[in-house]
C-alpha cells in the first residue's frame, strides 16, 4: 500500500481516472497538506522522529515565553532577583563603551547565524514531507547549497530593507523638524501617519515575499535543484497569472498560521504556568532553607555560575516544548505550500509520487 503522501499526490492530481484540468485549489491543498501531517506524525508514531522534527523546526521560527519570564524575574525573593544584578550590569555596560560594539557584534554574528540555519533547515524539512523521514545529517550535506543559495537571498533582502528604512526615516526626520514651524499640528500629523503607514505596508510586503519564498519557491528549488534567483523566475509567471489563485492561498495561510499559533498557546499555557511556578517555589524554598542555617543568597561569582547554569537548563527545557508544540503547524504549512505549488509545477508534483535522493549539487 503507497504511503500517505503518494496516495494524496494521486488523489489531487487525478480525478476519476483522468488529470485534473486545473490547478489545486488552495482548500485543496490545505486538506492534502492536513492528511500528510497526520500521516508524518502519527503513522506509525515515534517520539524520536517527533524530537528530530521538532529540532528542525526550531530553527525556522516561532515565539519565545518573554512574559514569563518577566513575571519569574518579579516573582523571586528579593534576595535572588536578578534585577538589581541587571541593572548593575548596564551600568557597567555604559561605563565601558568597547563592550556595546561587542554586544552588537555578538548579536550580529547570532543573528547570521540563525538566518544560515534557518535557510537549510528550510531544505531539511521539506525533505522530511517529501521522504516521510528525518535525514538530517544527509539533507544537510546534499541541500546545503540550495541553502546557501537561499540564505544569500534572504540576507541580501534583509540588508536592503533595513537600509531603506534607515533611509526612510532618516529622510522623514529632516523632513518633519524643518516642516514643524510652518506646518499646522493637523498637517504634521497626516505626514507622520503616512510615513508610518508606508513604513508598515514595507514590512507586510517583505513578509509575503518571504512567506511566498519559504512554502512555494523553496520546493521549486528543492525538486529542479534551482538556485534561488532562477527558481523565483520560474514561479513570477504562474504568480502573475493566477494573482486570485495565490492572494486566496496568503489569506488562507494567514488564517491556519494564527489559528495554529492560538492553539499552541491554550496548550502551553497552563504548562508553562506549572513550570514558573514551580521554579518560584523551589527557589523560595532555597532562600528558606539558607535563612534556617543562618545564610543570606549574595551574588558572587559562585551563585552568578549557579544561576546561569539553572538558567541555560531551563531556557532548553522552554525552547523544546516550544517546538515540539509548534512543530506539527510548521509541518502543516509547509506541507500546506507544497501541495498548492504542485499542482502548477510537474517536478515538484513527482516528488509526491517518487520521492527521491539526488546525487552530488552543484553550487548554485
Amino acid at each position: 500500500m503507497s504511503s500517505p503522501p503518494e496516495r494524496i499526490g494521486a488523489t489531487l492530481r487525478i480525478a476519476g481516472g483522468r488529470p485534473r484540468a486545473r490547478p489545486v485549489s488552495p482548500i485543496d491543498a490545505l486538506g492534502a497538506s492536513f492528511y500528510d501531517t497526520v500521516g508524518l506524525l502519527l503513522t506509525p508514531f515515534d517520539g524520536w522522529r517527533w524530537l528530530k522534527l521538532s529540532l528542525v523546526c526550531l530553527f525556522l521560527g516561532g515565539g519565545t515565553p518573554t512574559a514569563a519570564f518577566n513575571w519569574t524575574l518579579g516573582a523571586l525573593p528579593g534576595e535572588v532577583s536578578a534585577r538589581s544584578a541587571i541593572e548593575r550590569a548596564r551600568a557597567y555596560i555604559g561605563d565601558h563603551p568597547w563592550l556595546v560594539v561587542l554586544v552588537i557584534l555578538l548579536g550580529l554574528a547570532i543573528t547570521v547565524a540563525g538566518l544560515y540555519l534557518r535557510s537549510l533547515f528550510r531544505f531539511v524539512l521539506v525533505d522530511t514531507i517529501v521522504r516521510h523521514e528525518v535525514s538530517v545529517r544527509s539533507a544537510w550535506s546534499e541541500l546545503r547549497p540550495l541553502g546557501r543559495s537561499y540564505f544569500r537571498w534572504l540576507v541580501g533582502l534583509l540588508l536592503t530593507a533595513a537600509l531603506a528604512l534607515a533611509a526612510t526615516a532618516l529622510a522623514a526626520f529632516f523632513y518633519l523638524r524643518s516642516a514643524t514651524a510652518g506646518v499646522s499640528s493637523l498637517a504634521f500629523s497626516i505626514a507622520l501617519v503616512n510615513i508610518l503607514l508606508l513604513i508598515a505596508l514595507s514590512g507586510l510586503v517583505l513578509m509575503v515575499v518571504v512567506t511566498l519564498t519559504d512554502d512555494l519557491v523553496v520546493p521549486i528549488m528543492y525538486a529542479d535543484r534551482l538556485p534561488l534567483g532562477a527558481a523565483w523566475r520560474k514561479f513570477a509567471p504562474h504568480l502573475r497569472a493566477e494573482a486570485g489563485a495565490f492572494t486566496v492561498y496568503v489569506l488562507l495561510r494567514f488564517v491556519v498560521s494564527l489559528m495554529a499559533g492560538v492553539l499552541v498557546l491554550l496548550f502551553l499555557f497552563p504548562i508553562l504556568f506549572s513550570v514558573f511556578s514551580g521554579v518560584v517555589i523551589a527557589v523560595g524554598v532555597v532562600v528558606l532553607a539558607l535563612k534556617m542555617v543562618g545564610l543570606t543568597w549574595v551574588w558572587n561569582r559562585a551563585t552568578i555560575l549557579v544561576a546561569s547554569g539553572a538558567a541555560l537548563v531551563l531556557t532548553g527545557f522552554l525552547l523544546v516544548l516550544l517546538s515540539v508544540a509548534g512543530m506539527p503547524g510548521q509541518v502543516l504549512l509547509q506541507g500546506f505550500g507544497m501541495r498548492f505549488v504542485s499542482s502548477r509545477f510537474p517536478s515538484v508534483e513527482s516528488l509526491w509520487l517518487s520521492p527521491r535522493r539526488a546525487g552530488s549539487i552543484t553550487e548554485p
